[in-house]
């Protein structure tokens, strides 16, 4: 079934161009990117089981291609239409941080580390390397762990940070767990970051840590 089989009333494509696309849910903007659905599943409804098998649409638009290979209904197409729609989310908003300093938006660095780091299944710790102005000249994955730890080396970061001519950085790294807590290994990691950094006259402005739908900021909680 596709949109034509729909009655006009439900049509996500004319609903959204009436109303804008803040109007439709999120199985309605994921059914004008599948367009069809399964022979018996009409769009809407197929786009309504992605989203449940994926955890919902952040779940979706973070999975791997061989996570998108493996749900029914989603071709070679399909996938690298979502494929390239969270590549284009990632990249918009770096270029907002890109452009003007990384704390006059700080949720869109909440925002911009989730659409990264949040969906991963195993820990993963990045850096975001900023100018003296603190602008974003780049992120990075420096390091990967099991689901309950990741091994990270400050003599690499420093490394990266000099490497990338960096004035600040802020750490991020998220939580399989869902938790966004910081842990005793959190705090005493983003202490002996501090210090390491400093020796080269790069500071440490903050460390996030991120997990599915939220995330912390220790500054904000006095620990950095």
């Amino acid at each position: 079934m596709s949109f034509k089989d729909l009655p006009p009333d439900t049509l996500p494509r004319e609903k959204l161009l009436a109303r804008g696309a803040g109007a439709l849910s999120d199985a309605e903007l994921l059914a004008i990117l599948l367009r069809t659905g399964l022979a018996g599943c009409g769009v809407l409804q197929l786009a309504h089981t992605i989203l449940a098998q994926q955890g919902g649409l952040a779940g979706l638009l973070n999975a791997s291609v061989r996570d998108l290979a493996s749900i029914k209904g989603l071709g070679p197409a399909k996938q690298t239409e979502i494929l390239a729609v969270m590549e284009l989310a990632r990249r918009a908003t770096a270029q907002q941080l890109q452009q003007r300093p990384l704390f006059d938006s700080p949720e869109a660095v909440k925002h911009y580390l989730q659409l990264h780091l949040a969906h991963r299944q195993h820990e993963v710790f990045a850096v975001l390397f900023l100018d003296s102005q603190h602008h974003l000249i780049a992120m990075e994955e420096l390091f990967r762990g099991t689901l309950s730890q990741t091994s990270v080396y400050p003599r690499e970061v420093v490394l990266r940070a000099l490497h990338h001519h960096a004035a600040a950085v802020v750490l991020a790294h998220n939580h399989p767990s869902g938790s966004v807590e910081p842990s005793r290994a959190d705090i005493q990691l983003t202490n002996t970051l501090k210090s390491a950094l400093a020796l080269v006259d790069v500071r440490v402005l903050d460390h996030l840590i991120v997990a599915q739908g939220q995330a912390l900021s220790m500054a904000e909680q006095g620990l950095v």
